[in-house]
């Protein structure tokens, strides 16, 4: 059985526990790396203490040093640190799996960039779940394309510093792409005031942030008499856990090109 070889960035953080352990309990993986930012006080301790089960590999600062023996990238932090791991990957041919949220368009056209060079999984979010549910959304939309309005309500945590979510805005893009709209013409993201009546080609975003909620997102199409209601709850990081690693999984034979988790799942 082949072994694949994982590195992690943002070990120390809360999503960066949940992959180290999902890798940790993977027959067919371990981790071969562990990166934070510079400061962090997780700096030269084991990634796996958490665990109780050290696995000899210390969390560093230096990217070349975590990605020394890996293969694979796992990457869920911000932006401007994702953007500098991709360069450093796409140099030296190290996949990566990128989970972060938030990247204008320049970012995504620097990682689309990078595929050139190396094999990439790009996802808003990598539970399994979700991307069905994005499906589920693009069937709907086409059926509910006249009469229906469109709103997307989503809900996390206290510390997530983007909004709307990644996830919340590709459930935007889904459903834009099935009706035929761009949603940077047809997204509607604050309410205040004398807003007017609907425009009922818009799609509507809500953003909750509040305590420990890991994930919520419902997709409301309001019509006269009815409305239908398309959500997915998410009651732990580990359903992106475990996605991640199906999409390492899948990146195994590939040497380029950008994919997303329709790909992984075989959705598209």
């Amino acid at each position: 059985m082949t072994v694949l070889r994982v590195a992690v960035a943002g070990a120390s953080g809360r999503m960066g526990k949940m992959l180290i352990e999902a890798i940790a309990n993977a027959d067919d993986m371990v981790l071969a790396g562990a990166l934070d930012v510079a400061g962090s006080p997780a700096i030269g301790t084991d990634a796996a203490a958490a665990l109780g089960k050290p696995c000899g590999v210390l969390i560093t600062s230096d990217l070349a040093v975590a990605l020394t023996d890996a293969e694979f990238l796992i990457d869920f932090t911000r932006p401007e640190g994702t953007l500098k791991h991709l360069e450093y990957c796409a140099a030296h041919g190290v996949k990566m799996i990128i989970g972060t949220t938030g990247f204008d368009e320049a970012g995504k056209a620097a990682i689309a960039e990078a595929a050139k060079k190396t094999a990439i999984v790009f996802a808003p979010n990598m539970s399994v779940g979700v991307n069905v549910t994005l499906k589920l959304l693009e069937m709907a939309a086409k059926s509910f394309a006249s009469g229906y309005d469109i709103e997307i309500i989503e809900a996390h945590h206290r510390h997530k510093v983007d909004a709307p979510s990644g996830t919340a805005l590709k459930m935007g893009e889904v459903i834009a792409s099935a009706l035929g709209r761009d949603l940077n013409e047809v997204g509607v993201f604050a309410r205040e005031g004398v807003t007017g009546e609907r425009d009922p080609s818009s799609i509507g975003f809500a953003t909750i942030r509040g305590g420990d909620i890991v994930g919520d997102h419902t997709v409301l199409f309001a019509g006269i008499g009815e409305r239908v209601e398309i959500s997915h709850k998410s009651s732990s990081r580990v359903t992106y856990a475990h996605g991640s690693l199906r999409a390492a999984r899948f990146l195994s034979d590939k040497a380029n090109g950008l994919f997303d988790m329709y790909d992984v799942l075989g959705l598209n």
